[in-house]
């Protein structure tokens, strides 16, 4: 890294360091914008990524898609371009040098705004590659996140400039030579644009059976198109896709307190709580009640460390 590079990520340390006093991930008064600390080590962590961009000031993460391993430091970002389940953990941490990170969510209409606005002619096409992608982090793209987070030290001033730093973000990240794809799913029409509606679906009604030769005719799509298409997006097929969104909600569900494995299973769209049982089993390493008490525990766990840590 230049010396230039390293100021600016310096700069976003110290903002990010200033906004997060404790572990986890703070909401901000920038709209979409949102900044996360950890302080050790973590366990892998099981989450929807929305469409968005990642960007680490220091530390790094991997997230696990499928079978599929992306990694990412100050050095690069992770770009996001559906809501996709996935696996999170964060590879470099500690209490005095923690995980810091960004992200920063958009919408597919802010990147066809900003496609338009910068005169690129793009036509609905049949590419479509992963909804998750790793690039080289440069010294454009920073210098405009730097400008996003640094409004969150002038509040007054987020109404105004937040747009222009939003789209100068968006537009940093289309010039990267991975943006094709992520420029095909913001053009109404493409195959990619059809996957991320049928992605979206299966977000919103995960409980419901899961009809392919229906999701097929809604894409305009055969169903073994629909079933190509789909796993070069997402890396998984909508079985399995459907079947992590299923799990992670139970596993919310169940953490609440409010409901037993049962009525988490039916809410959720199984039939079948001993078939939930062992898909919940398979996925997260423990039947559900052995997984919540253990998660509960490491709460607990970490809640001594923090009031230990600040005196409490």
């Amino acid at each position: 890294m230049d010396e230039w590079f390293e100021k600016q990520r310096k700069e976003l340390l110290r903002i990010i360091e200033n906004f997060t006093p404790e572990d986890g991930t703070h909401d901000t008064q920038v709209p979409g914008l949102r900044l996360i600390r950890a302080s050790r080590l973590s366990e892998r962590v099981y989450s929807v990524y929305e469409p968005s961009l990642c960007v680490v000031a220091q530390g790094s993460k991997v997230v696990m898609l499928g079978q599929e391993v992306y990694q990412y430091d100050p050095s690069s970002y992770l770009t996001a371009s559906v809501h996709l389940p996935i696996t999170g953990q964060v590879m470099e941490a500690s209490r005095e040098t923690p995980y810091l990170s960004l992200q920063i969510l958009f919408d597919m209409n802010q990147i066809l705004d900003v496609i338009q606005a910068s005169g690129d002619v793009i036509r609905a096409g049949n590419e479509t590659s992963r909804g998750l992608k790793v690039s080289r982090m440069n010294d454009t793209l920073l210098d405009a996140v730097l400008r996003l987070v640094k409004l969150v030290e002038t509040p007054q001033d987020i109404p105004v400039l937040a747009p222009y730093a939003m789209r100068e973000i968006i537009y940093r990240v289309l010039q990267n030579e991975n943006s094709a794809s992520l420029k095909q799913f913001a053009v109404i029409g493409s195959h990619a644009q059809r996957i991320a509606g049928v992605v979206e679906k299966l977000n919103r009604d995960f409980a419901q059976p899961l009809r392919v030769d229906e999701l097929a005719a809604e894409a305009r799509m055969s169903a073994s198109s629909l079933y190509d298409y789909f796993k070069e997006v997402t890396g998984l097929s909508p079985i399995q896709f459907q079947k992590q969104i299923r799990l992670q909600e139970a596993r919310r569900l169940l953490f609440s307190g409010s409901i037993d494995a049962a009525e988490a299973a039916f809410q959720v769209g199984y039939e079948s709580p001993s078939h939930f049982s062992r898909e919940y089993a398979r996925m997260f390493g423990q039947p559900p009640v052995r997984d919540v008490r253990l998660l509960r525990s490491a709460l607990v766990d970490e809640m001594v460390v923090s009031a230990d840590k600040n005196g409490g």
